[in-house]
């Protein structure tokens, strides 16, 4: 499916992060990813000035967009979208095989971003919108007159101005005090819950990185604009990155509620995957960003 285009005419609501740009060392310096993601090598990367979504686009936005365009998404074409073992709330009829080689999804008719667990759920207003593939993605950003953060801007924005940090708030994971939305006790069978979720939380129910910016890790996945190769990084021009020409995956960044460190420990800054930009999941959405004029000032702000 090709993406939809809109003349720009939606209201995006959204609180903005203004990012100044500016140089930053991207990838793993930590040693934590899987080789074949390909985090490394470490590299100097330049992004020019922009803004960026402080929280991921919300069921509430998509609707906005959906009711105003008449837009259905790829997951309400095909009947059918991929849902999370734990989470079905679906008829028995409409629950479909698991996923090979990863029995914990599956395929449930009438799952989309109207009812993230099957027909017979109700998605939350406040929560990331999911079930939105990457072209899905890319409609909503037409119409509201923005588009997908770079892989690059994706990451400059998600460390908060911490140099080579594993996290947005630093290297350690704090468990007195949960700062991200991941799996708790044993993936995929038994969530404890600490965190307080055992799917998605709310936009705004962590605190904020330096910047402003809320949940680019843990929660859901966010699609970026780029396609994905995994030795992109060996070839990377160091002004403002786009990705490769071509490819038949694109970027997702961040991890999400099924992050555990037994099975997935991609809630971090510098961690990568890819998905085909057809595909949707429960465990996916999406932030906006826009280019912005050079400020003289450095920092970021708020408004």
């Amino acid at each position: 499916m090709e993406p939809v285009r809109f003349a720009a005419a939606g209201r995006h609501a959204a609180e903005q992060a203004e990012l100044p740009g500016g140089a930053f060392l991207m990838g793993d310096s930590r040693g934590d990813g899987n080789p074949g993601d390909g985090e490394t090598p470490v590299h100097r990367v330049v992004v020019r000035p922009f803004s960026i979504d402080a929280t991921c686009v919300t069921t509430a936005d998509f609707a906005a967009f959906a009711e105003a365009t008449g837009y259905r998404t790829e997951a309400e074409l095909y009947g059918f979208s991929a849902v999370f073992h734990l989470a079905l709330s679906a008829r028995p009829q409409d629950v479909m095989r698991p996923v090979p080689g990863a029995p914990w999804w599956v395929g449930v008719r009438g799952a989309d971003w109207r009812h993230p667990g099957g027909v017979l759920s109700e998605a939350e207003p406040d929560h990331p919108v999911v079930h939105v593939s990457w072209n899905d993605a890319t409609a909503y950003c037409s119409w509201a007159g923005r588009r997908l953060p770079t892989e690059a801007e994706w990451e400059y924005a998600s460390r908060g101005g911490l140099e080579g940090a594993r996290y947005p708030w630093g290297d350690e994971l704090p468990r007195d005090e949960w700062r991200v939305n991941i799996w708790q006790g044993d993936f995929p069978s038994r969530n404890t819950l600490e965190d307080g979720h055992l799917t998605t939380a709310p936009v705004r129910a962590f605190a904020p990185n330096a910047y402003g910016l809320r949940q680019t890790v843990g929660n859901v996945w966010e699609w970026c604009a780029d396609w994905y190769a995994p030795d992109y990084y060996a070839r990377s021009p160091e002004e403002d990155p786009r990705g490769p020409r071509r490819g038949t995956a694109r970027v997702l960044r961040g991890g999400s509620f099924l992050c555990h460190d037994s099975y997935c420990n991609r809630y971090r800054n510098s961690a990568r995957s890819a998905n085909t930009p057809g595909s949707s999941m429960a465990n996916a959405g999406f932030r906006t960003a826009r280019d912005r004029a050079p400020s003289p000032e450095p920092g970021s702000r708020i408004r």
